[in-house]
């Protein structure tokens, strides 16, 4: 017989457009299972527009995987043989590995730590999902990144670099978009 003073959270069954969606300039981002739910890792839908470059970047502490469902991607993920600080579409790796086009299926696993990037250089949107863990921190910081580019003006590039570094991420070549070139 079960203890009925023990609790088991309940499973999750989300349809299809559900969750909570943040909207940028830059992209588009439903996060589908947040740290409320697990300890194991955030699940995030993430659209990919046009134009959009998210620039190398590392993150210290936060280990990826990124399952393309739509569209293309140019992506990397590799300790380069020189960190360029500006075009990472030309970077190698010691072993000769180079960005990879990704198409519907492509699977990318990034270690902490682990250099990558992902950009969207055809005129179609791209579809991802996307495991983060630990979680809550990835969801944490796309909400403060929200605030920030949805600010009036151009974003606040010392706020954006400040963010990045209270969740240990190092930017390493610019983020890009179609319309804003650098942020």
């Amino acid at each position: 017989m079960s203890d009925p003073t023990t609790h088991t959270m309940d499973g999750l069954v989300l349809p299809p457009g559900a969750g909570r969606t943040l909207v940028t300039s830059a992209q588009e981002v439903t996060m589908k299972v947040t740290g409320a739910r697990t300890k194991v890792g955030s699940l995030f839908e993430v659209v990919v527009p046009p134009g959009f470059d998210v620039g190398a970047h590392a993150h210290a502490n936060s280990e990826e995987v990124f399952y393309l469902l739509e569209g293309e991607l140019e992506v990397l993920a590799f300790e380069p043989r020189e960190r360029t600080p500006d075009n990472w579409q030309l970077w190698e790796s010691r072993s000769g590995e180079r960005p990879a086009r990704a198409t519907p299926g492509s699977v990318v696993h990034v270690p902490p730590g682990c250099p990558h990037a992902f950009a969207n250089r055809t005129d179609q949107n791209a579809r991802m999902l996307v495991q983060a863990a630990p979680p809550p921190n990835h969801e944490r910081y796309f909400e403060e990144l929200l605030e920030i580019l949805n600010a009036d003006g151009p974003p606040d590039e010392a706020a954006v670099s400040a963010l990045r570094v209270r969740y240990g991420i190092q930017q390493l070549t610019p983020l890009r978009t179609r319309f804003s070139g650098r942020t």
